[in-house]
């Protein structure tokens, strides 16, 4: 499919087609809870106002869906940035932002619910060493919350694939002034999360193996694409992207993240269809990828995902996760304990009891 139909399916206007959410559509498909009393911590949210808005009011619509949510991550979008000062700051903007947030929900005011518990925000690593100083700005506005930060590494050749409005340069990873900034993540104790497509994923290896003392998060089942040049040999990226997955397993410092898949990157047509998905289609659909990496990294090492809102372009909030608990049904409760909240309680440094029932 070319970019131009792309652009005609859903169209609305100023939103690329993969960030289209569909209130209407989403609604004509009902379910009951699975596993209902299952404590969640979601380790990939958004919030922002710029391809629709997805803020306060949005976020507690989804999440108090009947499933059991105790709290998310928020992950950085490149929302509230500074207007002025020095540019190389602007991004803190954001963290102050998603800390007030959180402090929000931290008051009860929203019930039991922890939204951004957790915090990652942006900094520009190809500045170098100067983004420690950007980093210590960071923790310093949040310092109950800042767990890491994400530098979008995304990066095809095809204009098909690349879903982000800016992309970064093309081997950004390699970049010996983006790991001069990488460097000082560790000091700091502060992890990163790796946002790249499968064909980077060799990159990302050589990137994790020069900095085995990093904790380094897969975002998005490691950016497996299914569209573009790669809808065509789908078996061939699948074995590729699976070998990359085990190579990365066997490195330590490596932890999975579950989801993301809803996007159009992914290569399944659920958007398109005119009635939405059910969890059972999704769970089929999802499998492989699933039970690959959990063989490979093991559930204390996985976390399930939503990547809200871009996600909720292929189905409801409610949907994602009970597609979630029929994937893991022949898993033990301690294995469902890692995959839905202890592997992101670890992983981002949040309170013990948002792993624990709350109701």
């Amino acid at each position: 499919m070319d970019a131009s139909i792309l652009n005609e399916v859903k169209p609305r206007r100023g939103m690329p087609p993969q960030h289209w959410i569909d209130e209407e559509w989403l609604a004509l498909r009902e379910e009951a809870v699975i596993d209902a009393d299952r404590p969640i911590v979601d380790p990939h949210l958004h919030l922002w106002d710029g391809h629709g808005t997805y803020l306060i009011p949005q976020v507690l619509q989804d999440l108090n869906c009947g499933h059991h949510l105790r709290g998310s991550v928020f992950i950085e979008c490149s929302f509230m940035y500074r207007a002025d000062g020095d540019p190389r700051f602007a991004g803190v903007g954001e963290v102050e932002y998603i800390n007030g947030v959180a402090a929000e929900f931290a008051s009860g005011r929203h019930g039991a619910l922890r939204a951004c518990a957790g915090i990652v925000g942006k900094v520009d690593l190809t500045t170098g060493a100067a983004a420690g100083d950007v980093m210590e700005a960071c923790i310093a506005r949040a310092p109950d919350r800042f767990r890491g930060i994400r530098h979008m590494a995304a990066w095809d050749a095809s204009p098909q694939v690349n879903t982000l409005r800016k992309p970064p340069p093309k081997d950004m990873l390699m970049d010996p002034r983006f790991r001069e900034g990488f460097s000082k993540l560790a000091p700091l104790g502060l992890s990163f999360d790796l946002w790249c497509y499968h064909p980077q994923l060799s990159q990302a290896i050589d990137l994790v193996d020069a900095f085995p003392d990093t904790c380094i998060i897969i975002d998005h089942f490691g950016g497996r694409a299914g569209i573009g040049p790669y809808a065509e040999r789908k078996d061939d990226v699948t074995r590729e992207w699976a070998r990359s997955i085990r190579a990365l397993a066997e490195r330590p410092n490596v932890v999975m993240k579950l989801g993301g898949i809803g996007m159009r990157l992914g290569g399944f047509d659920f958007i398109d269809r005119d009635l939405p998905p059910t969890s059972l289609e999704l769970a089929e659909a999802w499998k492989p990828h699933v039970e690959t990496c959990i063989e490979a990294f093991g559930p204390s090492r996985c976390m399930f995902e939503s990547n809200f809102p871009p996600d909720k372009a292929s189905c409801s909030y409610r949907v994602l996760w009970n597609t979630f608990k029929r994937l893991t049904a022949g898993c033990s409760d301690g294995e469902k304990a890692d995959l839905f909240a202890g592997t992101a309680i670890r992983t981002y440094r949040l309170p013990e009891e948002l792993g624990r029932a709350a109701r």
